[in-house]
């Protein structure tokens, strides 16, 4: 469990009160520094914009409605940040802020971009803290809740677990808070209609259900899809991020239904290539016996027009169809880096996206079907 991504929502934030608890935001400090020191790559998906905004403004009546909800966002964002920030400069840790929507994880240029930006700031130290931009986010951009939000990062960076935590331990048989006979489940191996029933009764499996435990099974699916685990469990069990890293079986699991390679490599055989790049023989050989990734200097010629992060077939010189990929230039800078050396690409195009015209990471064989 190398990459993690954790999400807290604002009810495990305040704790039952009106404002931040910053007894409780500490302890998650110090739990997510023990796992940064043990090697770990940890993403922090936080709410709590609105509750600081709330509390900054001394908890005024408004009318509940969008442009409320935005203002208060807007007021306690950089408040949310600040607190979270001290805390962690105690244990010497930086911090990142990435405001996110919809949008961004459907446009695929912004997609490589915030996957780049995150992994930037995990190599170097930084932890990142990531919310959903309420501010400016409208009904059609929004992702609707910070679960789901965790399960589109995690997605990104091809997590190992999704935690979220919450004020239950887990999933029950049924609701604990009304049938004392609940059974916690300590693990969910496919996720269906009877599990989203479990998470919020009839009107939730109808696809009716607006959060609670039905918002995170929703996103244990979209992350267990993606080839990422989930653990469900409560916020109040001491030292609970520790101890899920440590495997030990707390809460809910929902195992992955597949693997992250698993996963990229179906998406890469399935979707619709955008355009073509022409390598030699040299970059053909790499790519079918050693599982390089594409550079520059093998580059013969590109074909028809596409952008970065489009996906793109590479052919042999004989026109043979050897990979698609996922490019991280797109068509015209690479007609300007063909047979350059990569330690050249930003003196040629002013910027670099990294060494690689396709990572290997993001290549998929056609010929046999598998990974490179």
């Amino acid at each position: 469990m190398n990459k993690i991504v954790i999400k807290l929502g604002t009810s495990t934030l305040t704790q039952g009160t009106k404002q931040l608890s910053r007894r409780y935001m500490l302890e998650i400090a110090r739990q997510i520094t023990h796992l940064l020191e043990q090697g770990k790559q940890v993403v922090l998906v936080t709410s709590g914009a609105v509750a600081a905004g709330r509390e900054m403004l001394g908890h005024p009546t408004v009318e509940r409605y969008l442009p409320s909800k935005q203002m208060f966002a807007s007021v306690g964002q950089g408040r949310l940040m600040q607190i979270w920030a001290e805390l962690f400069s105690l244990f010497s840790i930086q911090v990142g802020q990435l405001l996110l929507t919809r949008g961004d994880f459907s446009n695929r240029q912004r997609y490589l971009n915030i996957r780049d930006t995150l992994h930037c700031l995990m190599q170097h130290g930084v932890l990142p803290i990531i919310n959903e931009n309420d501010t400016v986010a409208t009904k059609d951009s929004r992702v609707g809740d910070n679960d789901n939000l965790a399960a589109l990062v995690s997605n990104l960076i091809a997590a190992d677990r999704l935690i979220l935590l919450t004020d239950q331990k887990g999933l029950y048989t049924s609701d604990p808070r009304q049938d004392s006979k609940a059974e916690l489940i300590p693990v969910v191996k496919h996720i269906d209609s009877s599990i989203f029933a479990l998470a919020g009764g009839a009107s939730a499996a109808l696809g009716l259900g607006t959060g609670g435990m039905y918002t995170k099974v929703q996103a244990a699916q979209l992350a267990s899809q993606s080839g990422t685990s989930t653990t469900i469990a409560s916020s109040s069990c001491p030292n609970v991020l520790i101890e899920i890293a440590a495997e030990k079986p707390l809460g809910t699991l929902f195992l992955a239904e597949t693997t992250t390679r698993e996963s990229r490599k179906r998406w890469l055989l399935s979707e619709k290539h955008q355009g073509a790049i022409q390598i030699d023989s040299g970059a053909e050989h790499q790519l079918r016996h050693g599982g390089a990734s594409l550079l520059a200097v093998g580059i013969k010629k590109t074909m028809q027009s596409f952008e970065r992060g489009a996906l793109v077939q590479l052919v042999s010189l004989s026109g043979q169809p050897i990979a698609v990929g996922v490019t991280n230039y797109g068509n015209q800078e690479i007609q300007r880096l063909i047979g350059s050396h990569s330690r050249h690409i930003e003196d040629i195009l002013g910027y670099s996206y990294g060494q690689e015209i396709i990572h290997r990471d993001n290549m998929t064989r056609i010929k046999f079907n598998e990974d490179l």
